[in-house]
């Protein structure tokens, strides 16, 4: 049996996703990031994308839009202002991010503001291919 640590994704309104994961891929502000038991303590903004987990039960894919994660060696924790099961994202609903971040990039006053609504863009319309 894998070793395993406890990740949880909680979003404003409620746990999206807990139990025991083997490991986590997130998309870090500075790369990508491979989370398996025992790594080092770190915390981490996240920039816009698709946190890739995997389970004994089978692998969770969730698009992530505003977060931050905290590791320890035994727990990670996805704190998400916006998170969607992959699987789910379609329709309207990938239509209307798609519209948020639009409008997040022309309303942008600054350098970060305009990187981020662009990486949610580009995460977007690879979800949506």
């Amino acid at each position: 049996m894998a070793q395993t640590f406890t990740f949880e994704l909680v979003s404003p309104e409620k746990v999206l996703l807990s139990g025991q994961a083997e490991q986590v891929q997130l998309p870090g502000s500075e790369g990508d990031m491979t989370i398996l038991p025992n790594h080092a303590p770190l915390i981490s903004t996240l920039r816009p994308g698709v946190i890739d987990v995997v389970r004994s039960e089978g692998r969770a894919r969730i698009f992530v839009r505003q977060a931050f994660a905290q590791v320890e060696p035994d727990r990670l924790t996805v704190l998400a202002e916006k998170a969607y099961d992959v699987s789910e994202l379609r329709g309207e609903t990938l239509s209307a991010e798609i519209s948020s971040a639009e409008r997040d990039l022309a309303e942008a006053k600054t350098d970060e503001q305009r990187l981020v609504a662009n990486q949610a863009l580009t995460a977007l319309a690879e979800l949506r291919a």
